[in-house]
């Protein structure tokens, strides 16, 4: 059994895989896969996939650039701000991400649980030999004409097979088939399916329940948020030239969007307005061929736009941040008659930098978020740079 360890974006040289082994991981689009210098061994590039990768006696292990800890507060946040606030329990010997994850679900669920397994109601639809709820009289004549059983009903029914333990249920299976999970942590999931085994099995490929949060589910919010960002990510499984590579991928491009937008949402409420994120509203061309989807768009009470912003999971090189970023702000800014514009970075030298565009009035502003950082300090920062969008320049002076 070949274990190989890379970081995201970084290369890592393998030796024990076959040609069609490395076919078939490179078919995943998660890594790509060359020869090495000396012929016998291959080097594997990961991207901006992490998780894990299966094939044949080999496994591949791409963790983020980031603590464990921190990108499972990351998934939370993004997923429901009002709950998670800090990171996970303690995940100090914790480097891989689906073993955490399987440890901070096991346990967030059980406590959801603690009070018993959330019941509701459910509409069912079926045939009953007694009357209750009410006769479907379509299905009734056309299934059962001039037959006085069975009744085609439609009733309420009360039980534990609803969305919330639906969801549950799903993620605890998917991490169930998970390979090195601590086995504490698999006796956990292993109990939890048998209490939730009363609850609809999800159907791979389905989309998932929609639920709102209520007071009667206020218990099952942070479980249920770690079950979303389980059942959320990528799950791998190519058949090339007849060798099959598996795994579960989370995108950190995707992730680092989403948290961003998560949080100045929150930090701007504040000031007024709404925010849209992934807006498609908007295009570069007066017969709107050349669509537009800024990351997040803030807009005023008559519904103008205020401010644009974008996140870019990239790290400042000594040259500076990517200029291609600062066209596509461009862009955003022309498009939405806007003066000014703000790109965010995963990591920077310097918290932030302005760029005065020559020959237009547009100035764009690049922040900079360590996500090394606690999550209080992390939002603390992200205040910051809400204060600089919503009030301008001069709160920079307060960044912490």
């Amino acid at each position: 059994m070949t274990s190989v360890t890379v970081e995201a974006y970084a290369t890592v040289e393998c030796s024990g895989l076959s040609v069609a082994d490395a076919e078939a991981l490179a078919a995943t689009r998660a890594v790509s896969v060359t020869r090495g210098w000396d012929g016998a061994s291959w080097m594997l590039t990961a991207g901006a996939e992490v998780g894990v990768l299966s094939v044949n006696d080999v496994t591949v292990r791409i963790r983020p650039r980031i603590p464990i800890a921190r990108m499972i507060f990351m998934l939370g946040y993004a997923a429901n701000p009002k709950v998670w606030r800090d990171d996970p329990a303690p995940l100090d010997d914790q480097d891989e991400l689906w073993p955490a994850m399987a440890h901070v679900f096991a346990r967030a669920a059980e406590r959801s649980l603690e009070q018993g397994l959330l019941q509701g109601y459910r509409t069912e639809e079926s045939a009953q030999l007694v009357l209750r709820g009410r006769l479907r009289e379509v299905d009734q004549l056309r299934r059962h004409a001039g037959l006085p059983v069975p009744l085609e009903l439609r009733f309420d029914e009360y039980d534990v097979d609803i969305p919330e333990n639906q969801l549950l249920r799903a993620a605890t299976e998917r991490l169930l088939r998970m390979s090195h999970v601590h086995p504490v942590a698999m006796r956990r999931l292993r109990h939890l399916l048998a209490r939730l085994g009363e609850a609809r099995r999800l159907v791979p490929g389905e989309p998932l329940p929609e639920l709102r949060a209520t007071r009667l589910n206020a218990r099952y919010q942070p479980a249920l948020s770690l079950a979303r960002m389980i059942l959320r990510a990528r799950s791998v499984d190519v058949l090339h030239a007849g060798t099959r590579a598996s795994g579960f991928l989370i995108n950190m491009n995707t992730l680092f969007e989403e948290f961003v937008c998560a949080a100045l949402t929150e930090a701007l409420a504040p000031y007024g307005g709404r925010c849209v994120s992934q807006d498609r509203r908007h295009a570069l061309d007066d017969f709107r061929t050349v669509r537009l989807r800024p990351d997040l768009v803030r807009y005023g009470k008559a519904g103008e736009p205020l401010s644009v912003l974008d996140a870019k999971y990239k790290q400042e090189t000594p040259s500076g941040f990517p200029h291609v970023d600062l066209y596509q702000l461009l862009a955003y800014c022309t498009a939405l008659k806007l003066n000014s514009g703000h790109l965010v970075y995963a990591e920077g030298h310097q918290q932030t930098t302005t760029v005065r565009i020559a020959n237009a009035d547009v100035t764009i502003t690049r922040h900079a978020l360590d996500l090394t950082s606690v999550p209080t300090l992390l939002l603390q920062r992200v205040a910051a740079i809400a204060k600089h969008v919503a009030v301008g320049p001069s709160s920079a002076a307060a960044s912490p």
